[in-house]
C-alpha cells in the first residue's frame, strides 16, 4: 500500500513548505493540492495557486511523488496544462503525477463566467481533456479537433522526465468515467460516492470500491489490457471518513482496502476547524505505525 496526503493551499509558502517537507519526513509517498480557482468553504480565507505552488513543492522536497488532484477542465485547457506539468516533471525530476477530474462547476465556473454544464456535457469534456492530455505527454507534436478543447500542432519539447509519459491519475466513479481511466490512466481514483454530502465511515466504502474496480477490471479487458497495470487509489475526507481517527483506524481501513485491489490511500493533513479537522498528532503517529519515516534532514 502507497500513503497519500493533501495539502490545502492556505498557508503562505514560508510556512506551507514546512508542511511539505513535513509529509516527506513523515514517509508519504506522494502528496496532492487541489486544483480550484475559488473553493467551497475558502472564498473569503487564503487560497494560493497549484502550479507556483508545485513547483516550490518539487524544490523543497527530494523523494516524494507531488500531484494534482485534481485538475479540471473546467478552469484549464489541455496544452498549457500539458506544459505545466512537463516542466513540473523537469523541476521534480520526474517526481509528477498529473490528476484530472471531470470538474463540479459551481465556484469556478462562476469565477470565470461560464454556464454550468450538464452531466453529460460535462462528461463529454471531461473525455476530450484526458485523450488529448495523454496525446501532448506522449508525443512531441500534437494536433486535435473535439467540441470542447482544439489544438493544432503543439509542440511539447523536450517531453517529460517520465517515459513514456509522467502518470495520469483519473478520478472516475461512473462507468463513462472508469471507461475512460481504463483506456488511459495509470492510476484510477475514487472517493465512493459523488459529491460532498454526508460522509461515510470507511468500512461502508468497501462495497462501492469493490464494485467500481470491478468495472475497471472490465472495462481493461474489454481493450486488452491488464488490469494489475492500473494503480486503485481511494481518497478520504469528502465522503469517507474515520481512516484517520487512530493508528487502529488507519491500519483497518489499509487492511480492507487493501483485500480488495486498493493500491493507494491518501488522506488530508489534519486542520484545527471544519473541514478536514483532526489531529496532526495522530497522524504522526500513524507515520510512525505504518509508513517509512525519511531520516535525513531538511534540504533546506
Amino acid at each position: 500500500m502507497r500513503h497519500g496526503v493533501i495539502l490545502l493551499p492556505e498557508r503562505r509558502w514560508a510556512d506551507a513548505r514546512e508542511r511539505w517537507v513535513r509529509a516527506e519526513q513523515l514517509g508519504f509517498d506522494h502528496a496532492w493540492m487541489y486544483d480550484h480557482l475559488n473553493w467551497r468553504w475558502f472564498r473569503d480565507k487564503p487560497w494560493y495557486a497549484l502550479m507556483p505552488t508545485l513547483a516550490a513543492a518539487a524544490t523543497a522536497t527530494r523523494t516524494m511523488r507531488i500531484g494534482t488532484l485534481v485538475a479540471s477542465p473546467g478552469n484549464r485547457h489541455p496544452v498549457p496544462f500539458a506544459k505545466d506539468m512537463m516542466t513540473l516533471d523537469d523541476i521534480s525530476d520526474g517526481r509528477i503525477i498529473a490528476g484530472i477530474g471531470a470538474g463540479a462547476g459551481g465556484f469556478d465556473d462562476q469565477v470565470l463566467g461560464r454556464a454550468a454544464l450538464g452531466p453529460r456535457d460535462r462528461a463529454d469534456r471531461f473525455a476530450e481533456f484526458v485523450e488529448l492530455t495523454d496525446q501532448l505527454l506522449s508525443q512531441p507534436v500534437t494536433t486535435y479537433r473535439g467540441r470542447h478543447f482544439t489544438t493544432v500542432e503543439a509542440h511539447l519539447h523536450p517531453g517529460c522526465v517520465q517515459r513514456p509519459r509522467l502518470p495520469l491519475a483519473v478520478a472516475a466513479l461512473g462507468p463513462r468515467g472508469i471507461r475512460l481511466a481504463a483506456r488511459h490512466a495509470d492510476i484510477w481514483i475514487t472517493i465512493a460516492w459523488p459529491g460532498h454530502g454526508e460522509p461515510y465511515r470507511y468500512d461502508q466504502a468497501v462495497p462501492v470500491i469493490r464494485e467500481q474496480a470491478a468495472l475497471l477490471d472490465k472495462e481493461c479487458e474489454a481493450i486488452g489490457r491488464d488490469p494489475a497495470t492500473v494503480r486503485r487509489m481511494v481518497v478520504t475526507g469528502a465522503r469517507i471518513e474515520g481512516a484517520t481517527d487512530s493508528v487502529e483506524t488507519y491500519l483497518d481501513a489499509c487492511g480492507l482496502y487493501g483485500e480488495i485491489g486498493v493500491t493507494d490511500l491518501v488522506v488530508h493533513w489534519p486542520r484545527p476547524d471544519f473541514p478536514y479537522q483532526g489531529s496532526v498528532e495522530v497522524l504522526e503517529e500513524i507515520a510512525a505505525a505504518v509508513l517509512r519515516p525519511d531520516p535525513r534532514p531538511d534540504p533546506a
